[in-house]
């Protein structure tokens, strides 16, 4: 974010205020109920999105050391995260090139090379087929360079590591094209200067796209959120812009009227606004005063998400036993009150199964969820010459 554009974004919503009114869409708007609700949809999302775009599937402070590595979920494929003794980071489907066995059950630690558990079956932290039992014997004409780990495209940047989990796609180029829109605010953030202060995973029993939703407007403060957060925000004052296919939108807090009597060059945005960036398709960034909370959804299903609550935090701040109590104080804030969102969540997505509606209805002021859902259908369309 340039400094112009804090100054523009912050004297905007004081305008809107000061005229009693919002920032609108032109119209108003509809999604289907089928699009939460209908498992081929599901899939359909699943490849066309979740393993076509690129995801945060780890933040670098997770793999800081030399031959770390990292096993877990994206996308829901198993992969296998590395970085080898020249710190370059690598991504791999976590998979045995012999018979198909997990080959990575810990979930971290620091290895140069990973043995399957089945037959033993050893690859380098480069991906590379090193060694095979009885190979003689029973693997006489081996090629060993037909059988290295599926290799994923991955681009680390902005103190994250991207994956598109597709190995059949070699190229990092989506990952950069995707990003660029992001590159000033992402390196305004310096977040390849933060490490993970605290983290917690949550199960929702709802669907992915309606947890996006409920971060990304403001008409829900002051009543879902009334005895937690709500009196701490205006009623229904945001605004938001779309950077390529990603949004980043703007929730002031109260204080944030305080700087109509302020010289605009001490305008401050972090320390009067939570600022949210959607990075699609299902990475946020919750930005706050000191620190910014990394939200990772993981689909699981049409009606089921997992949810990783991450506070990022600058290296430069004191690692101390009091320092901690904060972020683990700012992190149970934050962790309340989207429960109150997931409550929301799992509440809908029994709604949907109801056939109470056949589709959802945004107004006006709701203009960022019709934004997202836009980007996401123009994403799902199969090009012509396809």
């Amino acid at each position: 974010m340039t400094r112009d554009e804090e100054i523009g974004l912050i004297a905007e919503l004081l305008g809107l205020d000061a005229e009693n009114s919002k920032f609108l869409d032109e119209n108003v708007t509809r999604s289907p109920i089928e699009r939460y609700s209908c498992p081929d949809r599901f899939a359909d999302e699943m490849k066309g999105l979740f393993r076509s775009k690129p995801v945060a599937a780890a933040q670098s402070f997770e793999l800081a050391e030399n031959n770390a590595f990292l096993s877990r979920l994206v996308s829901g494929l198993p992969v296998l995260l590395t970085r080898d003794a020249d710190g370059l980071a690598h991504a791999f489907l976590n998979v045995c090139r012999h018979r198909g066995a997990k080959l990575v059950r810990d979930e971290a630690g620091c290895k140069k090379r990973f043995s399957c558990p089945y037959h033993a079956w050893t690859w380098s932290n480069q991906g590379e087929l090193i060694a095979v039992s009885q190979e003689s014997q029973g693997f006489p004409d081996l090629d060993r360079s037909q059988h290295s780990l599926k290799e994923l495209p991955v681009y680390e940047a902005y103190g994250f590591v991207w994956v598109i989990a597709d190995s059949s796609c070699s190229d990092t180029g989506e990952i950069k094209k995707s990003l660029a829109p992001l590159s000033e605010d992402l390196n305004w953030l310096g977040l390849a200067d933060h490490r993970i202060a605290v983290e917690e995973t949550f199960e929702i029993a709802a669907n992915w796209k309606t947890l996006i939703e409920g971060g990304i407007e403001a008409y829900h403060f002051r009543v879902a959120h009334r005895k937690t957060i709500g009196p701490y925000f205006p009623d229904n004052l945001s605004t938001y812009q779309m950077l390529g296919d990603n949004m980043r939108s703007v929730l002031p807090r109260i204080t944030l009227f305080e700087l109509r009597d302020q010289p605009r060059k001490t305008w401050n945005i972090r320390e009067h606004a939570n600022i949210i960036y959607s990075i699609f398709p299902g990475t946020q960034l919750l930005v706050q005063q000191d620190h910014v909370v990394w939200v990772h959804l993981e689909p699981l299903a049409v009606d089921r998400t997992r949810v990783r609550l991450a506070t990022l935090v600058p290296n430069s701040a004191p690692q101390t036993e009091e320092m901690q109590k904060h972020w683990m104080r700012n992190q149970a804030i934050t962790t309340t009150t989207l429960e109150e969102d997931f409550e929301l969540g799992e509440e809908i997505q029994q709604g949907f199964a109801s056939g109470a509606n056949e589709y959802l209805t945004f107004g006006r002021f709701e203009g960022a969820l019709h934004r997202f859902n836009q980007v996401l259908e123009n994403a799902m369309k199969v090009p012509e010459d396809a």
